[in-house]
């Protein structure tokens, strides 16, 4: 997938769009090689590679340097890439700023929380010529103000106001929702009253693609598995295992062999 018009086509044509995050140089590579479809710069990060409890301290210049490495090594992958916090409430033109500076750093689109109080902000950026795909339910981002990291828009009011949500980012323009943690049930019904096709965070089958982090889906770390997340491979303890098999050949000897010296 190259372009933002192939996520409307792999909608009409009941395509799934598999979307998972990357960061730095080894993941677009390892990625770019891969049958997936959009690769994710998210404001993850933070938490992912640089071990910050939250994403509230991601920069547009932190973003900007991961996209540009991730639009580097995967040049033929469709790229979008986060707003940081607070980049859509501090007004169009500085919204605007920051978007570019993610465009220019290689991005295709960008990735903004929410809608409410800046609907208008989105409709701008997209009317400035810069895809818009919008993030509802557990925007992580507003993190202190949902309590937590908890399933969103479990009761009624909240179900309402997520489909009006929904209904907004379509008519901002965006041209897809990630929707995290929201019961399935509800995605699906919004996921079918929509034109623009959602992407699934713990948000149940049902919606027209999914996006996992990369590091919980290869099993990075053996202590964090949200219950949204599927463990696709175990890659700490590959790592571990490779780690021990070194130290082992280095303190036997056997490493370097003949073969791995020079003559």
């Amino acid at each position: 997938m190259k372009t933002i018009r192939e996520f409307a086509g792999a909608k009409a044509e009941g395509r799934k769009i598999v979307v998972a995050t990357a960061y730095d140089a080894w993941s677009a590579r390892l990625l770019a090689d891969s049958s997936v479809d959009c690769l994710l710069v998210g404001d993850s990060v933070m938490m992912t590679l640089y071990g910050e409890r939250d994403t509230l301290g991601a920069t547009t210049e932190i973003m900007a340097t991961h996209t540009r490495i991730v639009a580097r090594h995967a040049p033929e992958k469709l790229v979008v890439a986060d707003l940081p916090f607070l980049a859509v409430r501090k007004g169009a033109a500085h919204a605007l700023d920051c978007a570019a500076a993610l465009l220019r750093a290689g991005a295709h689109a960008v990735k903004a929380e929410g809608v409410r109080g800046h609907a208008e902000v989105l409709h701008h950026l997209v009317e400035s010529g810069i895809p818009v795909m919008g993030h509802l339910g557990l925007t992580p981002q507003s993190v202190h103000a949902l309590g937590g990291y908890r399933v969103q828009a479990r009761e009624p009011a909240e179900a309402a106001q997520l489909r009006a949500d929904a209904a907004a980012l379509e008519t901002a323009g965006c041209f897809s929702m990630v929707f995290e943690c929201v019961p399935a049930a509800l995605a699906k019904s919004v996921t079918a009253s929509l034109k623009i096709p959602t992407i699934g965070i713990g948000a149940g089958t049902d919606c027209d693609g999914q996006v996992l982090v990369l590091h919980d889906l290869l099993g990075f770390n053996p202590d964090f598995k949200p219950k949204f997340a599927r463990r696709f491979v175990d890659t700490a303890a590959l790592m571990k295992t490779g780690v021990t098999a070194y130290a082992d050949a280095v303190r036997a000897g056997t490493f370097p062999a003949d073969e791995e010296s020079f003559r």
